[in-house]
């Protein structure tokens, strides 16, 4: 496992994700707090939506997908609600000195 640098705090505003790209994997971000983020596969698993563009909770810890309304929770990538029953991927994540890291492996 490496921790991978994908951007700084000042990128991903609070209360928002943003998507990236690392390594070929496109990776959304989201900041639900000063220092407290969550990275998941961007790409919803029912129709490949971009959940960085959906309505994040920061009460909750999920994001609706934009384009059907499923809920992913950001702790485990697991759909909350149909129409989505497959979860996506989520990534280790932590902060340092104002950058995001993200864990991947090899």
């Amino acid at each position: 496992m490496q921790l991978v640098e994908v951007c700084t705090l000042d990128d991903v505003p609070v209360g928002s994700g943003r998507a990236f790209t690392v390594g070929g994997r496109r990776i959304a971000i989201f900041r639900v707090a000063e220092h407290d983020v969550y990275a998941l596969d961007d790409l919803c698993s029912h129709d490949e939506a971009s959940l960085s563009e959906g309505d994040l909770d920061t009460e909750e810890l999920c994001v609706e997908c934009p384009m059907h309304g499923s809920l992913f929770d950001l702790r485990t990538g697991k759909p909350r609600t149909l129409p989505a029953f497959a979860p996506v991927a989520t990534y280790r994540s932590e902060v340092r000195d104002n950058r995001v890291f993200v864990e991947f492996s090899d």
